[in-house]
């Protein structure tokens, strides 16, 4: 794990890892139950946008704050991470 709960101006990542070349941003979405819906639900497109504009900066403050890790980037994954109850799920390249 890189980075968890990064705030830039535009936006918040929950979870930011590096697997491999391959910077993760993980958007983690968490619900009792699914009365009010699923979790995935609320990673709408706005909210995409949020964590791809907020993605940027991270990659920025990375530039200014760690080259090394910086030059390992080769590529970006968006995932989303559900919790209802006690049940995990894993998204990998939801958007």
């Amino acid at each position: 794990m890189v980075a968890r709960n990064f705030r830039s101006k535009r936006g918040e990542l929950d979870v930011v890892l590096i697997h491999g070349t391959v910077l993760v941003v993980c958007e983690v979405k968490a619900r009792a139950n699914n009365a009010f819906g699923f979790a995935a639900e609320a990673v709408t497109p706005a909210k995409q946008v949020k964590v791809r504009r907020a993605t940027f900066d991270f990659v920025e403050h990375l530039r200014a704050h760690d080259a090394a890790l910086h030059a390992r980037i080769r590529s970006t994954r968006f995932d989303v991470a559900t919790i209802t109850g006690v049940q995990l799920e894993v998204l990998s390249n939801a958007f």
